[in-house]
């Protein structure tokens, strides 16, 4: 059996604070055969330079992770696809677990999701997230999810809304298969948790999950998350 080969979807906004430290852990990836693409939103910062050298595809899009994302994926060569956010970190085996993972028969699946902040309420929502995503098969973007891409086309990829697409995806994922849930952990930046406070966080995100499950239109969730998304 051949390898399978990953195509790696970073969407970038006014991310040059942190691309490199991410783009810097895909590299041995890369060395393997695996693919990087990075879609840029529009960035007036240096994101587009510091990425270029580290990516094999840098692309550009309108602004919005959907959209930005399903780009990168129709760019992509890969058997699988990893739609990974700016500031995340991949472990140092996510291609093999992730190559395993389909290797084995799994259609998609996520991470476990570490936050790196050292606050110790962040322990507990952490697992919060891990746990809940194992028992609803529903992941977030900032835990890597990833697919297989015949599957992600088939899907029609991800929907054109501001903001839960990564729950909506997940919806229609588990229709026709249960997620790999694999237990490396991806490292993510915890700066809203810190800025916006950890409390108010947790009830903002359960009251915007809520509003999506009950129907609510995905631009005005947008609005009320108001500030920068990660």
């Amino acid at each position: 059996m051949e390898p399978v080969k990953l195509s790696v979807v970073i969407p970038t906004l006014d991310e040059a604070r942190g691309i490199v430290a991410t783009l810097a852990a895909l590299q041995p990836a890369r060395r393997e055969g695996h693919e990087v693409i990075l879609v840029d939103g529009g960035s007036r910062d240096p994101t587009r330079d510091l990425a270029r050298p580290l990516v094999d595809h840098l692309l550009d899009s309108p602004a919005g992770r959907a959209e930005q994302m399903n780009r990168g994926a129709a760019a992509a060569s890969g058997e699988g696809l990893l739609f990974l956010h700016a500031d995340t970190l991949v472990p140092q085996d996510f291609a093999a677990a992730i190559a395993g993972a389909l290797g084995a028969g799994a259609e998609w699946g996520r991470f476990d999701l570490h936050l790196d902040g050292h606050h110790p309420a962040l322990r507990m929502v952490e697992t919060m997230i891990n746990v809940r995503s194992r028992l609803s098969s529903i992941a977030t973007g900032d835990q890597g999810i990833f697919v297989r891409r015949d599957l992600f086309a088939a899907l029609g990829g991800y929907a054109p809304i501001p903001l839960m697409e990564d729950v909506e995806l997940c919806r229609r994922l588990k229709r026709r298969a249960p997620p790999a849930c694999l237990r490396q952990r991806v490292v993510t930046s915890s700066r809203r948790w810190e800025q916006q406070g950890i409390a108010r966080t947790i009830l903002l995100m359960w009251w915007l999950r809520a509003r999506f499950a009950l129907g609510a239109d995905p631009a005005r969730l947008a609005r009320a998350y108001a500030s920068p998304r990660g």
